[in-house]
């Protein structure tokens, strides 16, 4: 009966650990690619209109690896053997396009830089091809160490509170 008390105290605890953890992040916004288990490329980041790419995976346990985008065709590359795709001609310069490499189910995504200068019509702005990267909307952006250490205490007091008193429990049942 106490080892099924002590085994519930510590998954509580670990829960409790693994919740109040901050989320990790690989995506910085988009200026480099996200980590995922294999290798992927998309060179020269910034392309003209019309202008061609040269995509690359690998270490990718799948011989095919699909790539797309909004801004060009869907292209596989075969082995780790490299392929070109051409942009559009008519994509609009300075926007932002995301290029997704899937291998095996798996999805890593870079960013697509389209050349050029807004013409100075309209407001300027670009339109992503694809939704928002939001991120975790600042709940865990801009932690400082105190607010670490306070969050690490409150933790440490709840598990000690917890211990004690399964120990008081365990030693009434005595």
């Amino acid at each position: 009966m106490r080892s099924i008390r002590v085994a519930s105290v510590a998954l509580l605890s670990t829960a409790a650990v693994a919740l109040a953890a901050p989320i990790a992040s690989a995506n910085d916004g988009g200026t480099t690619p996200n980590v995922t288990s294999f290798g992927f490329t998309v060179s020269p980041t910034t392309v003209a209109p019309g202008g061609t790419v040269t995509l690359n995976a690998t270490n990718c346990q799948e011989p095919l690896v699909k790539v797309s985008s909004g801004v060009f065709d869907s292209v596989e590359l075969n082995e780790g053997k490299s392929a070109t795709a051409t942009v559009d001609a008519d994509a609009k310069a300075g926007a932002q396009y995301e290029v997704t490499f899937d291998c095996k189910g798996e999805k890593g995504t870079t960013t697509l830089t389209v050349a050029g200068h807004s013409t100075g019509t309209g407001t300027g702005t670009t339109t992503p091809s694809k939704g928002v990267k939001a991120g975790l909307g600042g709940g865990a952006a801009g932690l400082n160490g105190t607010e670490i250490a306070v969050g690490s205490a409150l933790l440490a007091g709840a598990l000690g509170g917890s211990v004690f008193l399964m120990r008081r429990r365990a030693g009434d049942n005595a």
